[in-house]
């Protein structure tokens, strides 16, 4: 049977262009509404990601994304907020897209055409059966994706896929597949839009849930968070005041000479 993306069929609406703006919003909005419904239908299948990444992590393993465009950026940007955020390595979670960095502001011509082309990214790294490799393509047949999973599938590595269509060559070859099926586009194939803010939501949740599990959050703070602007230093500052009792300018003190909310705690614990 042929495979039919979802992700290219055509858009519910018609005529946009002599639509009011305030009916374009209504319709973009009333779009949007399916996404979450779309990714809770799916919450078995993050949660087994889930458990198989963070099995991996805890024996010194790492997770990585591949994706192209869209799929490629959100991916970079996940990976690349969680070292301020939690305070974990940089090269705990990769995000790999076609194109290289260039490819983050410009679309680069071609670059997610190689089927190869992903699995040789990952070789920089020397993926191995540690590492988790989640691939990302709202179509679920982008070459440089698909190409990175066969591979790895081939090495024992971990892998799982975020996909808006059933049945793709990407689920192939994941061991677990997240199909968000949020249907056509407002405008026409333009995954960018309901495809990619599943692929957000998704991928917020795989590594925030990665980041409790792996003790980055106590109680429902941040407590591992880099100092890296005044704004996470007051931040933290706030959190050790209210939780000890103490003022705002030994807290803040405190937090610039150990560094962390995590390792004033621990002081504070012993005295």
């Amino acid at each position: 049977m042929a495979f039919t993306k979802i992700t290219e069929q055509s858009s519910l609406y018609r005529d946009l262009e002599h639509l009011p703006v305030r009916t374009l919003l209504e319709n973009i909005n009333a779009e949007d509404h399916k996404v979450a419904d779309a990714v809770e239908k799916n919450i078995p299948e993050i949660e087994q990601v889930v458990n198989a990444v963070a099995e991996r992590m805890e024996q010194g393993g790492r997770l990585f994304y591949v994706g192209a465009g869209t799929s490629g950026r959100l991916g970079v940007l996940d990976a690349s907020e969680l070292p301020s955020t939690y305070g974990v390595s940089p090269d705990l979670v990769i995000g790999i897209i076609a194109g290289g960095e260039k490819a983050l502001r410009n679309a680069v011509e071609g670059a997610e055409d190689d089927d190869m082309d992903g699995w040789f990214e990952l070789e920089k790294y020397d993926a191995n059966e540690k590492d988790s490799v989640i691939g990302i393509a709202a179509s679920g047949t982008t070459p440089f994706v698909v190409g990175a999973l066969r591979e790895c599938k081939k090495r024992g590595i971990f892998t799982a896929c975020i996909t808006s269509n059933t049945g793709a060559p990407i689920s192939k070859y994941s061991d677990v597949a997240i199909e968000t099926i949020v249907g056509p586009e407002f405008v026409t194939g333009s995954s960018r839009m309901k495809s990619g803010t599943a692929q957000k939501l998704v991928l917020n949740m795989i590594s925030t849930t990665l980041m409790i599990r792996l003790g980055r959050v106590r109680d429902n703070k941040m407590v591992n968070m880099q100092l890296s602007n005044e704004k996470l230093i007051d931040r933290g500052t706030r959190i050790l005041a209210n939780e000890f009792s103490i003022s705002y300018d030994e807290s803040r003190a405190l937090l610039l000479k150990y560094g962390s909310v995590a390792n004033v705690e621990k002081i504070m614990k012993k005295r």
